[in-house]
């Protein structure tokens, strides 16, 4: 998978696509058998050769059952090793040639929707299948757990990723700001087996936007920013007078500016070359808009560098000295960095990547930036990640007012909403804002949960959804207020 289809886990939570309408009714909703029809016996042969996980039985299976998938062999078997193949919950709609059910992931509590229609005639060939996140079912309720409960259930739950190779990093869970659960798993270098540990540095990938969005927040509280205002303003120099004019620091914040992504052909040509913030703005400043500014939501990296560079313009620092001054410091938070790849960071772990499933972990500095950036690509530890959690709840960064404005949500997305660099959603009726973080070799979360008090920080240093796996399945959990 390429940078750019990392870039998009950020947000929309691993490969969560956009859910299909429900029909208004359905003849069979609530069924938990299988219809006695040709669309239902092709999903069972197709659920058990894909669970199984053998690759030479499901490539057998698609040349003679859904010969129109069978090169996609690869595709399939990588969604099987990051699901753990699916076990099915209920039928929503049925017809001889069409199926609807609900499935969940074996290895995490991701329910989803699987259409799959058949031809008429036999041996019935599957025609078409579409597998697209849900929210859980309010049928299939998951538990709120006591303290207790929640720290054995994940340890179990880490235990078992670890067995399975499936995560790599550090958890932290803490209650009112105090850790209740701590622990580190795997290695930080494999080939000098060197184990993490809670002070190891994981990088985040787009987890910076959240310091990024509380810069500029504190910008506007100084008087020196306007939400409205468009980029121009800022950037007067700005190639596209289009983009100067119409975009605004408050689209910019909310991913709704139209400004499109970094990663693409471009970046792989000159990965090595982006030293500042500013050489991403000449590769991309002549761009168009991708639409009108405020018609949709669309994440948005390139978004974020800009605002990075209006941090520059207004405060007369370099980005990385502002949030380290202005953010790091006051949070205490003295793990937390940027500095380039090519210099020696204390405790950075190496990140690993497959480039196929069962293929072996190979280290991901091929596709690392020569730096982080105001959009992410940043390294932390789940207690500095507690620290700022803390900071922000505690006011010490922003004011009351404006840290509700920061996190509070602003547009709808596939997975709740967005305010300004913060994720805003209900997790199993608990409300929480934090942000995740995704590329190769590199995945992490920070949940926030002021009404029953808890902080979740995840951090793995191999692919995603390493970290978001077990960040959801604590939140699951989290006991109620």
């Amino acid at each position: 998978m390429t940078n750019d289809g990392f870039a998009r886990l950020i947000i929309m939570r691993i490969a969560k696509l956009l859910p299909l309408l429900l029909f208004a009714s359905f003849a069979c909703a609530g069924q938990t058998q299988l219809p006695d029809t040709p669309a239902a016996h092709q999903f069972s042969a197709w659920l058990e050769a894909f669970n199984r996980g053998d690759r030479q039985a499901y490539s057998d299976f698609l040349q003679k059952d859904f010969p129109s998938r069978a090169a996609r062999l690869e595709q399939h078997l990588s969604f099987r090793e990051r699901t753990g193949g699916f076990d099915f919950r209920k039928v929503v709609d049925s017809s001889p040639t069409k199926l609807v059910v609900l499935v969940q992931e074996r290895v995490s509590d991701q329910f989803a929707q699987l259409t799959l229609e058949v031809d008429e005639a036999a041996p019935h060939n599957i025609l078409s299948m579409e597998v697209t996140s849900t929210d859980r079912p309010s049928d299939f309720p998951l538990p709120h757990l006591s303290e207790s409960e929640l720290i054995a259930a994940t340890r179990k739950r880490v235990e078992q990723d670890v067995a399975a190779d499936r995560f790599s990093g550090a958890v932290l869970i803490a209650k009112n700001g105090k850790p209740i659960f701590e622990e580190a798993y795997g290695f930080a270098d494999r080939e000098h087996k060197i184990p993490n540990k809670i002070q190891t540095r994981f990088r985040f990938g787009s987890m910076n936007k959240m310091f990024t969005a509380v810069a500029i927040l504190q910008l506007v509280e100084a008087g020196k920013l306007g939400l409205n205002d468009p980029l121009g303003k800022y950037l007067p120099d700005y190639p596209n007078k289009e983009v100067a004019t119409k975009v605004t620091i408050h689209h910019l914040l909310t991913h709704t500016g139209g400004t499109g992504d970094i990663f693409g052909p471009e970046f792989d040509t000159h990965r090595l070359e982006l030293h500042t913030l500013r050489d991403y703005a000449k590769l991309y400043g002549n761009r168009e808009l991708k639409f009108d500014p405020g018609s949709q939501w669309d994440y948005s990296n390139y978004g974020f560098i800009l605002l990075g560079v209006v941090i520059e313009n207004v405060s007369k620092e370099n980005y990385y000295d502002y949030v380290r001054s202005h953010i790091y410091e006051p949070a205490g938070m003295n793990f937390t960095g940027a500095e380039p790849e090519d210099r020696a960071v204390t405790d950075r772990s190496v990140g690993y990547t497959k480039t196929e499933p069962g293929s072996p972990w190979r280290t991901n500095v091929d596709t690392l930036p020569y730096r982080g950036s105001s959009a992410g690509g940043g390294y932390s530890t789940v207690e500095d990640l507690l620290k700022f959690a803390t900071a922000l709840e505690q006011n010490k960064l922003l004011n009351a007012h404006d840290t509700e404005l920061l996190t509070t949500g602003k547009v709808d997305t596939p997975n709740g909403r967005y305010g300004y660099g913060f994720g805003d959603h209900t997790i199993n009726g608990t409300r929480c804002f934090g942000h995740t973080g995704g590329a190769p070799g590199m995945n992490g979360d920070l949940e926030i949960c002021p009404g029953p008090g808890f902080v979740v920080a995840v951090l793995a240093n191999i692919d995603p959804p390493a970290a978001l796996g077990v960040s959801d399945f604590i939140t699951n959990r989290i006991p109620e207020k």
